[in-house]
C-alpha cells in the first residue's frame, strides 16, 4: 500500500508535538513557575491589604458609634422597646445576635435531642458530597470506556453506579427526613419556652390588654414561630451542603485544574456575590411585613367568631364583610408586590448563577487540556505518565492518542461534573442568601415576641406615651402581700393599665373571714376594675394591698361572664382542676351530684347523657344555667373568700338568695359586686364606689344593722322616689304629643286615632 509508510510518520509526528506542548522545556517550566509564584505572592498580599482596610473602617464604625452614646449591642436584660412604624430588618449583627438568642432556647445544652439530631443530618450531608465526588468520577470513567469502546469496563462502571446508586438515594431520603426531624425539634423547644412564659403570671392577660408591644400573640405563637424553625432546618441543609460541596469539590478541582483555575473560581465567586447582594431587594423585611397582615385577617376572622352573636343581632354582617374584605386585599395587595419584584429578580439571579457561572465552569475546566502547564499535581502526572508510555513505546502511537484522548476525555468531563456541581452549590448559597433575608423577618418577629413576653413574665412594662399621665407602667410602685388572713388595701389608687384614667382615688378598706363585703356604683365607676387590681391582674401603681395566699382554696373569683371549658360536664364542675386531682381530693360523682343539687342543676346530668358528655357547653346551657354551673366550682372548691362580679345577675331572686344562704351557712366570705338592694341582707359592709363630683371618690359603711343600713335602704328609696316623680312629667309630654298626633292624622275616624294614641302609648 503507498500509503502505509508515510501514516506512521504523519503520527509520530503529530504525538511529537502533542508531547513538547505537554512537556515544555525545562527552562519554559521554570519561567512558569516563576511567574505563578509571583501570582501567589500577589494575591496574597491583595488579600492582607483588603483585611487590613476592612478592619480599620469597622474600628471607625465603632468608635463613631460609641462616640454619639449608642451601644454597639442591644441589651437584653432591658426592657425591650418596638418601634411598630420601623421594622428593622436585615442580614446583619443585629440578626446574628438575634438567632442566637433564640438558639439558646431551641439548644440549651449539648446533651439536647437537637444536637444528635444535627450531629446525623451533618453527617448524611457529608456523606452526600463524598459520594458525589465519586459519581463525578465515575461518569468520566464510563465516557472514557464508552470513547475508547471498551465494552468490559464500561460494563464494571455501570455495575459500580447502582451500587452507588443505593446509598445515595438512601443518603437524600435520610437527609429530607432529618431536616424535617430538626423544624419539629426547634419547633418543640420554642414552643415548650413560650408556653411557659404565655401561661405563667397572667402573662397571657398581660399581654393582651395591658402591653400592646406585639399585635396577635396567638398568630405568633403558631404560625410565625413554625415558619421560623421551618426556615432555620431548611437553611442549614441549604447552607451547609453547598458550603461541605465547595470545600470537597474545591480541593478536588485544585488537584485537577491548578490554582491558577481556583483563583478564577474564587473571584467569579466574589464578583457575583457582590453582585447578586447589592441588588436584592430586601426580601426579609417584606417577609415581616407580610406575617403581620396574615396576623391582622386572621385576627379578623377570629373577632368575627367571637362575636357572631353580637354581629347577627345587629344585622352587621355587610360591614364585617368590608372589614374582612379589606384586610385580605391590603394582604393581596403586598403579596402580589412580593411577586413583582421577584420577577426581575429571578431573571437577573438566574442568568448570573445558571449561564454565567456554567461559562466561566467550561473555561476553567478546559485548563488542563489547552495549558497543561497551569494544570494541577494529578493532571500534571497524567499526562507525564502517558508521555512516558508514548516515550517507552514509540511503535504503538496510535493505541497511546487513544489513550491520551480518553484520559483527557475523563478529566474534563470529571471537571466539568465537579464543576457543574460545585455551580449549583455556588447558587445555592447565593439562593440562600434570600432565605436568609426571609429567616430575619421572622427572627425579629418571633425575637420581639419572646422579649416582650419575658418582660411582661417579670412585671416589666413600657410606657403606652401617655405623656403627662399622672401613673405609668414604668414607675409601679405598688406592693400586693400575701399570707394575710383577709382583704385588705392600704392606700390604693385604682388606676387603669395605661395610667391615664384614675378610677377611684386612695382606696382603703379592710374585712376579715366572715365579714362580707357589697361593692355598688354606677358603671364605669371601676367595680370589676377592683377586682382586677386584687387579683393582680392589673399593676398597683401605689400603696399596698393584702390578701390570702394564691389557690383556689383560698380565694376564688366568679367573672359576670361564664367560662365553660372544653371537656366533659364532670370537668365543668370541677374546672380547672383535672380528673386526677378531684380524685386525688378524694371527690367522686356522687359528691359533684350534692354539689349540682345545691345550685338546683342536679337534672343536668341526666338531660345531657352521664358526666362524661362531651359538648359544646356554651350552646347547651342557658344564662342562669353558667351562671350556676359557676357557682357549683365554688361549691366544689370551697375556699376562704369568694369574689362574685354580677356572679347571679341572670339567676331569679329566689334562687339567688338560697344560693348566698348556702355559700355563708358553708364558711365562705362572699365579696360580691352587684347592683341589687335585695342582697344586702347577706353583706356586713357596703362599699360604694363612683361618689363625689369627680366620680373618683369612695365610701365604706357597715349594713345589717344601726344607721348604715337605714341610711342605705333609705337612699334607694330615694332614688326610686326621683324616678316616680317624674311620671307626672313623661304623662304630661305624652298628653302633648297625642293632641299633636290629634291634628295631623287625617280624620279618618275616631277609632283610627284612639289606635294611634294606644300604640304610641
Amino acid at each position: 500500500m503507498p500509503f502505509a509508510k508515510p501514516l506512521p510518520e504523519a503520527i509520530s509526528a503529530f504525538l511529537d508535538k502533542v508531547s513538547s506542548a505537554a512537556l515544555p522545556a525545562a527552562s519554559t517550566a521554570a519561567t512558569m513557575q516563576l511567574r505563578i509564584q509571583r501570582i501567589r505572592r500577589t494575591a496574597l498580599g491583595v488579600a492582607l491589604a483588603g483585611g487590613a482596610i476592612y478592619y480599620m473602617r469597622r474600628q471607625k464604625q465603632r468608635a463613631s458609634i460609641r462616640a454619639l452614646g449608642k451601644p454597639v449591642e442591644d441589651d437584653e436584660t432591658a426592657t425591650m422597646k418596638i418601634d411598630k412604624n420601623k421594622i428593622k430588618v436585615a442580614v446583619d449583627k443585629r440578626f446574628l445576635r438575634q438567632l442566637k438568642y433564640i438558639w439558646a432556647i431551641c439548644v440549651p445544652n449539648w446533651r439536647s435531642k437537637t444536637v444528635m439530631i444535627l450531629v446525623l443530618h451533618t453527617t448524611f450531608l457529608i456523606l452526600r458530597t463524598y459520594l458525589s465526588v465519586i459519581v463525578a468520577r465515575l461518569d468520566g470513567r464510563l465516557v472514557r470506556d464508552l470513547v475508547a469502546a471498551d465494552a468490559k469496563s464500561f460494563g464494571k462502571g455501570l455495575l459500580y453506579w447502582f451500587a452507588v446508586a443505593i446509598p445515595a438515594t438512601y443518603t437524600n431520603s435520610m437527609i429530607r427526613y432529618l431536616q424535617s426531624k430538626l423544624s419539629i425539634a426547634l419547633r418543640t423547644s420554642l414552643t415548650r419556652h413560650v408556653h411557659d412564659l404565655y401561661m405563667e403570671n397572667n402573662t397571657y392577660y398581660k399581654a393582651i390588654n395591658l402591653d400592646n408591644r406585639i399585635d396577635g400573640a396567638d398568630q405568633l405563637i403558631t404560625t410565625d414561630i413554625n415558619r421560623f424553625c421551618t426556615a432555620l432546618a431548611s437553611l442549614y441543609s441549604n447552607l451547609g451542603k453547598p458550603i461541605l460541596d465547595m470545600i470537597i469539590f474545591n480541593y478536588q478541582l485544585a488537584r485537577s485544574i491548578g490554582t491558577s483555575g481556583m483563583w478564577g473560581l474564587t473571584v467569579n465567586y466574589f464578583i457575583t456575590a457582590s453582585i447578586l447582594r447589592a441588588v436584592t431587594p430586601s426580601f426579609g423585611k417584606l417577609a415581616a411585613v407580610e406575617a403581620k397582615l396574615e396576623g391582622d385577617f386572621r385576627s379578623a376572622h377570629s373577632r368575627l367568631i367571637t362575636n357572631a352573636e353580637e354581629i347577627a343581632f345587629y344585622h352587621g354582617a355587610h360591614l364585617e364583610k368590608s372589614i374582612l374584605t379589606r384586610t385580605y386585599y391590603r394582604l393581596i395587595k403586598h403579596i402580589n408586590h412580593i411577586y413583582r419584584i421577584r420577577i426581575a429578580y429571578n431573571m437577573f439571579e438566574d442568568f448570573i448563577i445558571k449561564y454565567t457561572w456554567s461559562a466561566a465552569g467550561l473555561l476553567i475546566a478546559s485548563i488542563p487540556v489547552f495549558y497543561p502547564e497551569f494544570a494541577g499535581a494529578r493532571s500534571r502526572r497524567e499526562e507525564a505518565r502517558l508521555a512516558q508510555l508514548q516515550a517507552s513505546d514509540p511503535a504503538n502511537a496510535l493505541s497511546q492518542l487513544d489513550r491520551k484522548t480518553g484520559s483527557r476525555t475523563q478529566g474534563f468531563i470529571t471537571n466539568k461534573r465537579l464543576m457543574v456541581s460545585l455551580a449549583d452549590a455556588g447558587g445555592r448559597i447565593m439562593y440562600s442568601y434570600k432565605e436568609l433575608n426571609e429567616l430575619a423577618g421572622y427572627t425579629y418577629r418571633v425575637y420581639n415576641m419572646l422579649r416582650v413576653l419575658q418582660d411582661l413574665h417579670d412585671d416589666r412594662f413600657v410606657d403606652t406615651g401617655n405623656t403627662g399621665a399622672e401613673y405609668s407602667l414604668e414607675s409601679i410602685a405598688g406592693k400586693l402581700e400575701y399570707d394575710f388572713d383577709g382583704i385588705k388595701f392600704d392606700k390604693t389608687p385604682i388606676v387603669t393599665p395605661n395610667g391615664d384614667t384614675v378610677l377611684i382615688r386612695d382606696l382603703s378598706f379592710g374585712i376579715g373571714p366572715g365579714e362580707h363585703l357589697m361593692v355598688t356604683g354606677p358603671n364605669g365607676a371601676g367595680k370589676t376594675s377592683i377586682l382586677r387590681t386584687l387579683a393582680g391582674l392589673w399593676p398597683i401603681f401605689r400603696g399596698k394591698i393584702s390578701r390570702p395566699a394564691p389557690g383556689l382554696d383560698s380565694i376564688l373569683y366568679i367573672p359576670q361572664r361564664p367560662y365553660l371549658a372544653i371537656g366533659s360536664l364532670r370537668e365543668q364542675v370541677i374546672y380547672p382542676h383535672t380528673v386526677k386531682q378531684m380524685k386525688q381530693a378524694g371527690k367522686t360523682d356522687a359528691d359533684l351530684a350534692e354539689i349540682l343539687k345545691k345550685v338546683y342543676l342536679e337534672y343536668i346530668p341526666a338531660r345531657e347523657g352521664g358526666w362524661d358528655a362531651v359538648k359544646e357547653w356554651k350552646d347547651v346551657f342557658s344564662g342562669g344555667e353558667k351562671q350556676r354551673m359557676q357557682l357549683a366550682r365554688l361549691f366544689y372548691h370551697h375556699p376562704r373568700f369568694a369574689v362574685l362580679d354580677e356572679a347571679t345577675s341572670a339567676v331569679s331572686t329566689d334562687v339567688e338568695a338560697l344560693l348566698y344562704s348556702t355559700a355563708k351557712d358553708e364558711g365562705i366570705t362572699v365579696v360580691t359586686i352587684s347592683h341589687r338592694p335585695s342582697l344586702f341582707k347577706y353583706h356586713n359592709y357596703l362599699l360604694r364606689v363612683g361618689e363625689g363630683e369627680s366620680g373618683d371618690a369612695w365610701e365604706m359603711e357597715r349594713i345589717g344593722s344601726g344607721h348604715g343600713f337605714m341610711d342605705s335602704v333609705e337612699s334607694e328609696i330615694r332614688k326610686l322616689e326621683d324616678r316616680l316623680g317624674d311620671i307626672g312629667r313623661l304623662r304630661s309630654r305624652l298628653a302633648d304629643i297625642n293632641k299633636e298626633l290629634s291634628l295631623e292624622v287625617a280624620p279618618t275616624g275616631d277609632k283610627d286615632l284612639k289606635h294611634a294614641k294606644r300604640t304610641l302609648i
